[in-house]
Order: C-alpha cells, then structure tokens, then sequence
C-alpha cells in the first residue's frame, strides 16, 4: 500500500468492525477479498465447501487423546462443520505409538480415524520418523540402537502404514533440519545411517502406503531470522531430487506470528524460496497453520484485526499457487490451542490464533481465510 492508500491501522479497524462494502475504498476491498465480517457459521458456506471449490482440502489438527478437545461436542461439531481433513497432532508419533515395540499403542489415533470415516472427511498422518532426539526418550533410543536403526525403523513404519491405510498423506519426515546449523538433526538414526535414514524412511513408507502423499514437513518460516534454517531445507529437497529419495510435496508448518519482520523484502525474500521449492516439482501444503499475537496490544477487535490481516496477506500469497491444495489450522478453537502453553502472553491474557473463540464464536481470522479462499485461482478437484 502507499501513502495515498488507506492506513493499516484503519484497514485493520474496517475489518474488525466488519464494515459494510461500500464503506471501503475499491483498492481495499480488491486486495481483501471484501469486507471480513464476524459471521453466523450456519449463514453461509463452511470453510471445507469454500476449499473445495477450488479443489483446496480444508482440515484441521486435533487432539484425540482421553479428556482432550476432542471429547468437547462443540468441538467437534465444529470439526464437523469446516474440515474435510483432520489431522492427529500427537498421537500418531513416535512417542505415543512406539514406546513398546511389541505393543504398540494406536489406540488414541484410532479414536480419530474412526470419527473421520464416520464424517467423511479424510486423514492425514503426522508423523512416521520426527527426528529430533528431545522426542525419542532414552530407553526407546537404546530399543533402536539394539535392533539397528535401519531394520527398527523400516519395521516401524510398516507397522504404522498398515495399520492405518485410510491415511492419503503422510508427514514421513518431520523437522530433521536444525534451524541454527541447517543441517540435519543429530538423532539415532542420523548418528549411524546419515541421510540414508531419510531415504529409508521414504522407501518404508512407499512400500507400505504406496497410494499416499509423501510429505517432508517443517518450520522453516518467512520471518526474519529463518534463513539459515531455509537454507537448509533447500539444501535438503535439492538432495532428495539428486538421489532419487520419493518425496512429493513440502509441508510448511506456518505457525506465522505477528512480531517479526514483514517487510516487502522479507515477503520477497520468502516467496523466492516458495518459488524454489516448486521449480524441484514439489507440490506444497500448509499443514499447521495459526497466528500467535502474544505480541499484540489493543482491545480484542484491535487484536483480532490485525491477525485476520495477517493471515489473509499470506494466506494470499500461499493460495496463489496452484501446487498448493492443502490447508490445515493447529486446532480450530482458542482456547485448546498449543500456543496458550507454548508462548505465552506477557499481560497473561489467552492468545487467539485460531478462527473460533473460546465461547466457539467465530472472529475475524475465519472470515479473513474465507475471503482467501475465495480469491484464490482454481486448482484440481480436491
């Protein structure tokens, strides 16, 4: 925007208070789709029919472990409504399912397989090897040690595809660049087979889900700050091109928060990379989406605002590629968002990252991703 055009502050006003089209100059209205009111959820198309239009899956993560969100009915009435996708966000990791390798635990991921069959929607899974050693405890990693990596681990993801064959799309490998280094994280598996571990992995897990996606999945994001970590995940997709390793797609995580740089060179610089991964042949996903304010100041709708705005910026760069047919939020409601844990707000107050609140009232952020979704080019039949 230049000067003549309208302010951010008075975009983000406009679009908290949900003004009516003709109060916003055409420019505006031209770049954020209209006017991104807070909407009756049952008044219009849900965000799953929205995606589907233009052959975009819509879903979401959640928790299906016992007296978790999942056993919320509003929750899941939710769920129900807006995603054509769910997503595991634990319980089909290594922690959770192989712990005893002769009992391995599916039930929790079980409980969302079932429900997504039962409401029609699809199921991604996350994640067959997370390869970052704070996420494999000690005595697991001496279980893999003395039945050797490669064997322990071409086993586990046998096991784990074959119980699960509904699954169309797999994280196989989840975060294995170390962001300060970008180079791979030092594990198990990497100490004894390198980057054949990786491979490994890749050739499991098209053995034994041979009709799913095969996605590498991590954080690597558009602020500043992330560059060698960007670097690195290049540096990684050029590698598995190079040897033949069967990935299909790039997850981006985009866990974007509202207190690095967004500058129009950063958002260059970021797009730049985007535009490197899809010229290797890579189809993307957005996998883990939210926005963390814990930044933000103001009064909620000043909040809310400002997120919905920032969401629909990138949303709307993301969308512009027809490579990209996926989006999935990290959780749909506020107040069950990893975030409130994770980094929380220096005023103490709930952060609200996700498109409902609380109270499941739907916000801005919802009409922003909607408005989004609209604007973006058509692709295949999702």
């Amino acid at each position: 925007m230049t000067g003549s055009d309208w302010t951010r502050r008075e975009q983000l006003a406009a679009l908290a208070g949900g003004l009516a089209a003709a109060a916003l100059p055409a420019r505006v209205l031209a770049q954020a789709g209209g006017a991104l009111p807070v909407s009756d959820p049952g008044a219009g198309p849900s965000l799953r029919q929205l995606a589907a239009e233009k052959g975009i899956l819509f879903g979401s993560a959640v928790s299906g472990r016992r007296a978790s969100p999942f056993d919320d009915p509003a929750y899941r009435d939710i769920l129900i409504r807006e995603c054509g996708v769910i997503v595991p966000e634990n319980e089909m990791k290594l922690y959770v399912v192989g712990g005893d390798p002769k009992r391995p635990n599916f039930a929790p991921a079980d409980r969302l397989a079932a429900f997504a069959r039962t409401n029609g929607m699809k199921l991604r899974g996350h994640t067959l090897l997370w390869n970052r050693v704070e996420y494999m405890p000690a005595p697991l990693a001496a279980q893999i040690r003395a039945a050797g990596p490669e064997r322990w681990l071409r086993d586990y993801i046998a096991r784990v595809c074959t119980h699960f064959p509904q699954v169309y799309s797999w994280d196989v490998v989840n975060e294995t660049i170390d962001p300060k280094t970008g180079g791979l994280r030092d594990t198990v598996f990497t100490q004894t087979l390198g980057f054949d571990a990786l491979r490994i992995a890749y050739e499991a897990a098209r053995e034994h889900a041979p009709r799913a996606q095969r996605v590498y999945n991590d954080y690597m994001s558009w602020e500043r700050g992330n560059e060698t970590h960007r670097a690195g995940v290049l540096r990684l997709l050029e590698q598995f091109r190079a040897k033949n390793v069967p990935v299909d797609a790039l997850g981006i995580q985009s866990h974007i928060g509202t207190d690095g740089d967004h500058s129009d060179a950063q958002r260059r610089d970021w797009m730049q990379f985007v535009d490197r991964v899809t010229d290797m042949g890579y189809r993307l996903l957005i996998t883990e989406f939210d926005v963390n304010d814990k930044s933000l100041t103001g009064d909620i709708a000043k909040r809310d605002a400002e997120v919905a705005a920032i969401a629909k910026d990138y949303l709307d760069r993301m969308l512009s590629y027809r490579q990209l047919d996926q989006l999935l939020f990290w959780g749909m409601i506020d107040k069950y968002s990893w975030l409130q844990g994770f980094t929380p707000r220096p005023d103490k107050l709930p952060q609200r990252p996700l498109p409902y609140d609380a109270a499941y009232r739907p916000k801005p952020l919802g009409a922003a991703v909607a408005a989004a979704l609209r604007a973006a080019p058509a692709r295949g039949v999702a």
